[in-house]
């Protein structure tokens, strides 16, 4: 384990340094940061530091705990439970996570995410009555909470992760055979997203309507909200539009007298999300999880609308990215509203977009590698978008360490977890005091400068 922190220490310290001499170039030069996924919208959480309830259990032999994860909806918005289903990586707590599809999660590829959804449906806390549980799956002992939990947990991992996982405790042991053993024959489909938009981005021209954006959401209503000056959210027929429903379509109304610019459309709710989403890490290596259940809960989606001027000629362009599990890279639409073909640069490569069309260009991108995708092109189309991907488990080869994870790690933890288990580190509480050591080290540095300096004033 070591290796893998020492490794880690070498890059970020390394990154530290170049960020502070680059600093002053990268100002003048960099495009516009763009976050990829932004339609997909959903909820955002932070994975607590204490799991909620948990047993003990094994994975190929390795000592692990199981159970039942919580996370805090961003805004005070609501609080999430989930499961692991990423077993053999790390745990970064207080990391924070956001909703997303199956496609764009580790069960892209995964021919049992049906059976998943179908565990979490039929068990714990889904079924909050553990004693009506334990007669159900014929269990004569008694099953605590904690038991169930680590009961389901277990039975999770052999679809999610195919590892050879038990519980030690008796009864958590018999129910996560009788919920691997039912789920073989059944299935269900994969739940829809809280709140999701067919589109990030649309372009067009000053006095037309930019769109249309279709609303996808479980939400009784959403707000719907600009951040754009003389420009609003409209119907198909024109009429302005400040909240919205499952299909509801959007349309940017832009003035023809307005000039060039550019205007975020954000559309917000408040909904209990739906079992069995997934919900992955926001820019950063962290195990990915399934929803087990939800309180009323914070979600949110937005799209950017991009035109020209009313008499402008030429292509008119705008960008979107979306991570592609199935194919291991990140796709990258770009539309061209315009009334000219135009050429773009998407990651290094050219393409050309002919008018009144999109492109969709999937960029390949190495498990867990981090990315930055540059897409340029005329009229001041200059967008990069970054993430991780993270779309395997650690078992299908997704990791550097093969040991079994399952526990966010506490604060100031030093290769082990509370457990006592000697579990692969590369949690954000690692990262910390290494910050800190790089901070001191650079102080220390300029301090002895000054130091020479004044000697040689003085000789």
């Amino acid at each position: 384990m070591f290796r893998i922190r020492r490794r880690a220490t070498a890059r970020l310290s390394a990154a530290i340094l170049v960020a502070g001499l680059s600093v002053g170039g990268s100002l003048a030069t960099a495009g516009v940061a763009a976050a990829d996924d932004a339609a997909a919208g959903g909820a955002t959480a932070t994975l607590r530091d204490e799991m909620a309830y948990k047993g003990d259990a094994t994975i190929d032999g390795d000592d692990v705990p199981a159970g039942l994860f919580q996370m805090d909806v961003a805004g005070g918005g609501g609080t999430l439970q989930t499961y692991c289903i990423d077993a053999h990586t790390d745990t970064v707590f207080r990391a924070s996570y956001r909703e997303a599809s199956w496609a764009q999660s580790s069960l892209a590829n995964n021919p049992d995410a049906g059976k998943i959804h179908w565990i979490l449906k039929n068990s714990f806390p889904q079924v909050s009555d553990v004693a009506a549980l334990a007669k159900q799956a014929g269990i004569t002992g008694e099953l605590t909470k904690d038991d169930a939990a680590a009961g389901t947990q277990v039975a999770i991992w052999r679809y999610s992760d195919h590892v050879k996982a038990e519980a030690k405790d008796t009864e958590a042991e018999a129910l996560a055979d009788y919920l691997e053993e039912q789920a073989k024959t059944k299935a269900v489909e994969e739940p829809t997203a809280s709140l999701s938009l067919s589109s990030a981005s649309v372009a067009g021209k000053a006095g037309e309507k930019l769109g249309p954006v279709t609303v996808t959401t479980n939400a009784e209503s959403a707000a719907v909200k600009v951040a754009g000056a003389g420009v609003q959210v409209v119907d198909g027929s024109g009429n302005p539009v400040t909240s919205a429903s499952n299909g509801t379509e959007l349309y940017l109304d832009v003035p023809a007298a307005t000039p060039a610019g550019t205007a975020t459309v954000t559309v917000e709710g408040s909904l209990a999300l739906s079992v069995g989403r997934a919900f992955v890490g926001e820019k950063v290596r962290t195990q990915t999880q399934i929803l087990a259940g939800s309180t009323e809960s914070k979600v949110a989606a937005s799209f950017t609308a991009t035109w020209g001027e009313k008499d402008h000629t030429g292509p008119v362009l705008a960008a979107e990215a979306v991570k592609n599990c199935a194919k291991g890279g990140v796709d990258v639409k770009v539309t061209n509203s315009g009334d000219e073909a135009g050429e773009v640069t998407v990651g290094g490569e050219k393409h050309t977009v002919e008018a009144g069309k999109d492109l969709t260009v999937t960029v390949p991108v190495k498990e867990d590698a981090e990315y930055s995708i540059a897409v340029t092109g005329p009229n001041g189309l200059d967008q990069t978008f970054t993430g991780v991907l993270d779309c395997q488990t650690a078992g299908d080869g997704g990791s550097e360490s093969p040991a079994p994870s399952t526990a966010p790690s506490p604060a100031g933890d030093q290769g082990g977890n509370a457990d006592g288990g000697n579990l692969a580190e590369t949690g954000s509480n690692s990262a910390t005091p290494v910050i800190a050591g790089v901070a001191v080290a650079l102080v220390v540095v300029g301090g002895v400068t000054m130091v020479v300096l004044r000697k040689r004033r003085t000789t």
